[in-house]
């Protein structure tokens, strides 16, 4: 990943996790746990988790009904050239990883 995929990547997360943080309900706890920034800047993934598990479709749900002002909020806060097309994904990764530790903690 080239510095400025890097440096995108990081603000896109920040935004993200700001956003958040002001719109969602206190329901359930949304982490952003990273960000992956195509190479032409104009399309990103941001991974996030929710506490509870319970919450997540409706997490899922809520947050493609936002994507449009959350397009708005980066265009408010990040002075960029390109605005990339973003997409909220339920990060596996991190779930799975948090499984396999809970396991190995019981032995």
């Amino acid at each position: 990943m080239s510095i400025r995929q890097e440096k995108v990547a990081e603000l896109l997360k920040k935004l993200a996790a700001e956003y958040l943080v002001r719109e969602s309900n206190t329901s359930s706890l949304i982490t952003v746990t990273r960000t992956d920034v195509a190479s032409d800047l104009k399309k990103a993934t941001i991974y996030f988790t929710v506490l509870p598990e319970s919450e997540e479709q409706s997490v899922v749900e809520f947050l493609s009904r936002k994507e449009y002002d959350f397009k708005e909020h980066i265009k408010k806060n990040a002075s960029l050239q390109y605005l990339p097309k973003t997409s909220f994904v339920l990060d596996l990764g991190e779930k799975n990883r948090i499984k396999i530790e809970e396991l190995s903690k019981r032995k």
